[in-house]
């Protein structure tokens, strides 16, 4: 069973990408099992950043590494928060720091389209030239209020219309079916299996 590090230390990511990937036989490890540090994503897009934490845990594990960069593009923002999902309301922000800060800057706002992104990136080696890279959408829009206990960052107040209710309400196989991250995770499964 190859080995492969995930190059992230969000514990909510790493169940959720581990469940996904086990029909490709692969043994999933946090970067946090080889005390991989945190990389700095200087990255201007969600791929750039995947890019750069993927290389950043295959060359100090020596092993492949898939790494996903996401986050949440609110249209009446211009795209914000986006790249700064994790840290919007601060670098030591948690989730409820970021959900009250954007909740408050659309208090007075019609305009509540929204999408969450995840491009998810996996290296063969750290000089991998011809990464795969999946990019998944889900669209739906910014809530007025918190539903739902489940799932992790923006999940209360991201309303799936055609759910006709939270990604936070939703359970595990139904988020996965339906989310960016599955969406991406799918696509990638499919190009690994195909590049074997």
């Amino acid at each position: 069973m190859q080995a492969v590090v995930l190059a992230t230390g969000n514990k909510g990511k790493v169940a959720e990408l581990s469940e996904l990937l086990a029909p490709l036989q692969l043994k999933i490890q946090a970067q946090s099992d080889f005390q991989v540090p945190e990389v700095a994503e200087t990255g201007t897009t969600f791929v750039e950043n995947a890019i750069i934490k993927a290389r950043h845990a295959s060359k100090i594990t020596g092993l492949p590494a898939i790494a996903d960069d996401s986050g949440l593009a609110v249209d009446a923002l211009n795209g914000a928060p986006g790249l700064y999902s994790s840290r919007y309301a601060g670098v030591d922000a948690n989730d409820q720091d970021n959900i009250e800060l954007l909740l408050k800057e659309m208090s007075n706002c019609n305009q509540r389209a929204a999408s969450f992104h995840c491009v998810l990136v996996y290296l063969r080696h750290h000089l991998d030239p011809a990464p795969l890279i999946c990019h998944g959408q889900w669209a739906g829009e910014v809530s007025t209020d918190i539903h739902g206990a489940g799932g992790f960052g923006y999940d209360p107040i991201f309303w799936v219309n055609e759910l006709n209710c939270s990604a936070a309400q939703l359970s595990k196989a139904e988020k996965n079916q339906h989310s960016h991250r599955g969406q991406a995770l799918r696509a990638l499964i499919r190009k690994i299996e195909s590049s074997k």
